[in-house]
């Protein structure tokens, strides 16, 4: 399902993407598309710690690659990872964080879209 702040965060990974191609790390990119965020004004926090919870007990260690306007999950990545992992991991942190919404965004395709998919709960 499309929304507007799913579909700036997209827009801006896009033109992150025509600017450097595929090919990089994730970290570039990740600098590359916060930037990208500040030149549009869209507000996101890096890194953001979350704690999983196994049977009451909270288990440290993740963390998110941005959260967007405290309410898209985002996820980059920059190599072909099999999507079924990545999409595990993308629920697993709505589930922990509570949010409905997230992105998988993957550098490593030759058209962004073909690297872009949305996981709901």
């Amino acid at each position: 399902m499309a929304d507007a702040l799913t579909e700036k965060i997209i827009g801006a990974a896009i033109e992150v993407h025509r600017e450097l191609g595929p090919g990089l790390l994730e970290a570039i990119y990740e600098e590359a598309l916060c930037f990208e965020f500040d030149l549009q004004g869209i507000p996101y926090d890096r890194q953001v710690p979350v704690d999983l919870i196994y049977k009451g007990h909270p288990i440290s260690g993740h963390k998110l690659d941005l959260l967007v306007a405290q309410e898209v999950v985002v996820e980059i990545k920059a190599q072909k990872t099999p999507v079924g992992v990545v999409v595990s991991q993308t629920i697993t942190y709505l589930k922990a964080t509570g949010l409905k919404r997230g992105l998988i965004i993957n550098f490593a395709h030759d058209r962004l879209t073909d690297g872009v998919k949305r996981v709901s709960l």
